[in-house]
């Protein structure tokens, strides 16, 4: 095993500090309203949310922050990443994840990384685009990261579903299993992807996340 892949799998790991247990993406509200009941809702709607929504944006923005090589082209990527988030809660949720991997991943050198924290502050650095500069860095494969990232996106989120509606470990895994596919496709579908192409078609997903701002009663922060 190299220690590259060992690297990618701890900053992608439930365990690395990223907070990212705290957010639902808007699920919340989704499991409130009925849209998502059940393992089969649930599968269905992070599927689409994962290849037609944040899950295939984060991955065209983790995929051009990895290709960047200096700190102005970085810096653009940041800024599209800050504006394009669709409401309040996914901007913070994007940035509060990206604030905190930043800080946690000090301990592996990422001279871009830690130059755009300079520029611009951690505060302002998203999810995605801080990790596709810290494994460019470490000269992990950009294959492995996309993939990785969003297979971490489609299991933290279930993680969510399997707490809200509520399901259990075995019918969480069925979820985590039946994705393996979509996370692959959209992978594959982002590799020749340009920034122009960063948004998403899951309208009803970005409804719930604004909706979840003034939900009455929340567990997750977005």
């Amino acid at each position: 095993m190299s220690g590259s892949l060992l690297r990618l799998l701890t900053w992608l790991s439930p365990a690395f500090p990223t907070g990212g247990f705290a957010w639902s993406h808007g699920l919340e509200w989704a499991v409130e309203a009925g849209d998502v009941r059940d393992e089969a809702t649930l599968r269905a709607w992070l599927g689409a949310v994962a290849a037609q929504g944040a899950g295939r944006s984060d991955a065209i923005l983790l995929r051009h922050a990895y290709r960047v090589r200096d700190v102005e082209a970085l810096t653009e990527v940041a800024a599209l990443a800050w504006a394009a988030a669709p409401g309040r809660e996914r901007q913070a949720e994007t940035l509060g994840q990206g604030t905190a991997f930043t800080l946690a991943a000090a301990p592996w050198p990422a001279p871009l990384l830690e130059a755009l924290a300079a520029r611009i502050g951690t505060a302002a650095i998203a999810h995605p685009v801080a990790v596709g500069a810290l494994a460019a860095a470490q000269g992990i494969d950009e294959e492995d990261v996309a993939a990785g990232y969003l297979h971490g996106f489609v299991a933290n989120l279930t993680s969510a579903g399997m707490r809200l509606i509520p399901l259990g470990q075995s019918a969480g895994l069925r979820v985590i299993a039946a994705l393996e596919g979509v996370v692959l496709a959209v992978a594959a579908a982002t590799r020749d992807a340009a920034l122009e192409d960063v948004g998403g078609a899951c309208l009803r997903a970005d409804i719930a996340a604004m909706r979840h701002e003034t939900q009455y009663t929340r567990l997750f922060r977005s």
